[in-house]
């Protein structure tokens, strides 16, 4: 099954566990497969995108996805939601509200980065909004394996959301907060004066030697995040403080 992933145009990183860098935007969206459930991370920026990811999913595993976790509420990663229906939704606190209030902002926001307009509108107007959401950290139990959600921001938004995957190697899906392919983008919806402590915890969450995955780019280190965190602390003007533990409220 490994080898039919990577022949499918995914990036294995550890059992059960992979990613693919789509075209257009190269948003990078995740799979996780477990015994009784399939969590997809992301889902693309049209309808188009999101059905073509889960009927390949499902070719893939003989098995549909059951669940998403939505990293931010940016067109790339959450319009392609609404072609996984039957799936439970899970996004930081507030996405839910977000999204409903900002729908159109976020159409205008996709046909300026270049989705075309009908396809734009058709997403929004059948967009699916996180159903769970998540303040502090949430395991999902996946049948054989435990997956957390942690809600590590804000930083690149107001709503991060990250996916540690345990096992060796443990697996981060970081969303936006870390790019490679290039600088960090901070639209107008960003907390620059936060981000710098959002990757802290996203370090204390991964450890020194967990694999991070961007929300665009290549697959990263821990040192890679470190030296993003510096990075924009400097940009931003912000203060570096003792790294911030990771989250240690109840599980919702």
């Amino acid at each position: 099954m490994e080898t039919c992933w990577e022949e499918a145009g995914w990036e294995r990183l550890a059992p059960g566990v992979a990613r693919r860098r789509l075209p257009e935007w190269d948003e990078t969206v995740g799979v996780v497969v477990g015994r009784t459930d399939i969590l997809v991370v992301d889902t693309g920026a049209t309808l188009r995108a999101g059905a073509e990811l889960r009927a390949l999913i499902t070719r893939l595993t003989g098995r549909r996805p059951t669940r998403i976790a939505l990293t931010h509420p940016h067109f790339d990663h959450v319009l392609g939601s609404a072609a996984f229906a039957g799936c439970e939704v899970y996004g930081a606190t507030g996405m839910d509200e977000l999204l409903r209030r900002e729908r159109e902002t976020l159409r205008e926001d996709a046909i300026r980065h270049g989705v075309d307009r009908d396809a734009a509108t058709e997403a929004v107007d059948h967009l699916v909004g996180p159903h769970h959401l998540v303040s502090g950290e949430l395991t999902l139990d996946l049948g054989d394996r435990p997956v957390l959600l942690a809600n590590v921001g804000p930083g690149h938004t107001a709503h991060d959301l990250a996916v540690l995957v345990p096992g060796r190697p443990e697996v981060v899906f970081c969303g936006d907060l870390v790019e490679e392919s290039g600088p960090p983008q901070a639209g107008p919806d960003a907390i620059p004066g936060r981000w710098p402590a959002a990757l802290d915890r996203l370090l204390a969450l991964g450890g020194p030697d967990a694999r991070y995955v961007p929300g665009h780019g290549s697959v990263v280190d821990a040192g890679f995040v470190r030296a993003q965190r510096d990075e924009l602390a400097a940009r931003f003007g912000v203060s570096l403080q003792a790294p911030t533990q990771a989250p240690t409220q109840p599980p919702n």
